[in-house]
């Protein structure tokens, strides 16, 4: 028992000042480099901080609102026919759309008429085929960020918030495509509805 304390620990390996500072600089860069790694994931969609910034807009507008607004969503082809649907949205539902539909006649005086018009409400909602989906911003929004959005090869994707901030336009357009190519939605006004 008369050992020395200090003998016991004499086949330890002894750590200079110097070797010490050297593992702990070790450990350091290989710390640092695994989270470099994990913070450098990619980002899945395009236009991240315009969506953010108008994503942010858009809960202001919802709790300013009262989840109650109007949308409208035009389309437009190259022939000269176009649309407008508007979506109606109250408590957060869809309960009503209105759809017109416009074609240039095919004649000398290329007059614009109206080739269909309707009104749905809450009791004949998608009655009818033509017209925008019955969707929500808030459907509008996480359609944009999961598919409109998401990177792809071969394809120009693009963004727009025209609508004070909240969103106008989310889609892309592949790259080989002639005539009509846009996929994804354009939003001409979002108004808030009077209760």
């Amino acid at each position: 028992m008369g050992e020395n304390v200090c003998s016991v620990f004499t086949n330890v390996p002894v750590l200079t000042h110097k070797k010490m500072m050297k593992k702990i600089a070790t450990l350091f860069i290989l710390v640092l480099s695994v989270s470099g790694i994990l913070s450098c994931k990619k980002d899945k969609i395009e236009f991240r901080s315009d969506f953010d910034s108008s994503f942010r807009a858009w809960q202001k507008f919802k709790v300013e609102s009262r989840n109650n607004y109007s949308y409208t969503a035009p389309t437009y082809s190259w022939t000269g026919s176009s649309s407008e649907t508007i979506i109606i949205v109250n408590d957060g539902k869809v309960t009503g759309r209105k759809y017109i539909a416009k074609a240039r006649r095919d004649d000398p005086s290329q007059a614009i008429y109206v080739v269909e018009e309707w009104m749905e409400d809450s009791l004949t909602l998608n009655s009818h085929q033509s017209g925008a989906s019955t969707l929500t911003l808030d459907q509008v929004y996480d359609m944009a960020k999961n598919n409109f959005l998401v990177k792809r090869p071969n394809a120009k994707i693009s963004f727009e918030a025209k609508n004070n901030g909240l969103i106008s336009s989310a889609g892309f357009i592949d790259d080989n495509c002639a005539d009509d190519c846009f996929r994804g939605f354009t939003i001409t006004a979002i108004q808030k509805l009077s209760n």
